[in-house]
């Protein structure tokens, strides 16, 4: 089990052990030759790394933390501006630019609340598929079965590896499509998607404006809540367990295990079945919205109109530097008029109030977060088909949240020594702090689950 920041928090408070020495775990992690974090980080920032454990050690001598991550190893994505850093997210095509003027506002937050920023984290290029694969700068592989080489899950790649390895404590991604999520159910993590308004992206690259969140991957709901309370800029407030006797849940009855795996299948059935032993309310639910979502989205959606948007006049220039299968869903968006973009942000806000009322009478829906298992890298990387059905497979059931504008946590729900599935816990925008409540109360039925 890897530690949540709040046991290491203590045992640094009782000087068991230093930040210096954390920090220094953390970058031999990276550096180990037998390791993945070559492929899992494209800045490591060693000597600053040090510096700041240091500092947060001599405040921590004369009684000062700053917070529960004072002192702890971190890593972000490489889409956050860092200052004096070139911002790359993934691409080459972006080498020459100018650096960052000044740090992204959650990596400032990070800093002023004592954060380690070890290094910056691989990913999918601009951001753009769930798988993690990434041609530039090699992709990472998932904890589980290194053997094969399986996907660590996209775009956060290098983020959800650095926590699952023990390179960082915590690990700051981004999701415009389960971006958090999905990396989070494939390393075994917790992963936790805020409701996108709530955390400022000034310093973000962006891939849609209009889906773009950004949240933390870590050990715990616990952790999870903590982080993003430092994200977000709001006074921490400890999530509280309900009684399992007092939630109702809500299953959608079709889509969401669609084309599913048998290890999936088998993991989410043990969680429902272990949530109604403890007296929890599970129900099957009708969600059409859900059966619509595919055409909607049928011109691209907001992904590929905004990232066209962002993209058009580099894609001009420098079409030849882009990941082929990333610039190939860019280039859907330049089909979309604006007329269709109206469209479709009238049809959003007519589902989001349709969902939203549906779920009146529910506490949250449950689902797998990816229906399958991390499937094996080669495969992906050498069939065009492969890649984009299972990336469209992939992210079918988190980009639904998404374009809800809602909530959600990712919770580890396979047996200890299986392959990792994630179990989806969501709810609708600003429900934030309700969720965290409902999902740890979840990750302590969880527990007994995984430990069988």
């Amino acid at each position: 089990m890897l530690p949540t920041i709040r046991q290491l928090h203590a045992s640094l408070t009782t000087g068991e052990t230093t930040s210096a020495a954390l920090t220094e775990a953390a970058l031999a992690r990276i550096d180990a030759t037998d390791g993945e974090g070559g492929h899992a980080f494209t800045h490591v920032y060693r000597e600053q790394a040090l510096a700041a454990a240091q500092a947060s050690d001599t405040l921590r001598a004369a009684g000062l933390a700053r917070s529960p991550i004072d002192g702890l190893p971190v890593s972000v994505k490489d889409l956050f501006d860092v200052a004096g850093e070139v911002t790359l997210a993934g691409s080459v095509v972006l080498q020459d630019t100018p650096p960052a003027a000044q740090n992204a506002v959650i990596v400032q937050r990070l800093i002023n609340a004592g954060a380690v920023i070890v290094g910056k984290t691989n990913m999918t290029e601009f951001a753009f598929s769930g798988l993690g694969i990434n041609p530039h700068y090699g992709t990472p592989r998932s904890p589980w079965d290194r053997a094969t080489g399986r996907i660590p899950g996209g775009s956060s790649s290098g983020a959800g590896v650095s926590v699952a390895d023990g390179m960082s404590v915590v690990a700051i991604g981004t999701d415009t499509g389960g971006s958090v999520r999905i990396p989070s159910a494939f390393c075994g993590l917790t992963g936790f998607k805020p409701t996108a308004r709530r955390v400022s992206a000034i310093g973000a690259l962006p891939l849609s404006t209009s889906l773009d969140s950004i949240g933390p991957l870590s050990a715990s709901v616990e952790c999870c809540a903590i982080v993003d309370s430092i994200l977000s800029g709001e006074p921490y407030r400890e999530p509280s367990s309900p009684q399992p006797g007092q939630l109702r849940f809500a299953v959608p009855s079709s889509v969401v295990l669609d084309g599913a795996d048998e290890q999936v299948v088998a993991a989410f059935d043990r969680a429902i079945e272990a949530l109604r032993e403890q007296g929890a309310v599970v129900h099957q639910l009708d969600i059409p919205e859900f059966e619509q979502l595919a055409y909607i989205n049928r011109q691209g959606g907001f992904v590929c109109s905004e990232a066209w948007a962002w993209h058009r006049k580099l894609l001009e220039q420098h079409a030849d530097l882009y990941d082929p299968r990333v610039a190939s869903r860019i280039t859907r968006g330049k089909d979309m008029s604006a007329a269709d973009y109206i469209d479709l942000l009238e049809i959003r806000s007519a589902w989001i109030a349709s969902l939203t009322n549906r779920m009146r009478q529910y506490d949250a829906l449950l689902m797998p977060t990816s229906p399958i298992i991390a499937p094996a890298i080669a495969k992906l990387q050498t069939s065009d088909d492969a890649y984009f059905a299972t990336n469209g497979l992939i992210l079918r059931n988190p980009t639904m949240i998404n374009f809800f504008d809602g909530c959600a946590l990712s919770l580890p729900c396979h047996r200890n020594g299986e392959a990792p599935v994630g179990l989806t816990i969501a709810g609708p925008a600003m429900h934030d702090a309700h969720i965290l409540d409902v999902g740890l109360a979840t990750e302590k039925i969880l527990q007994t689950i995984r430990q069988a």
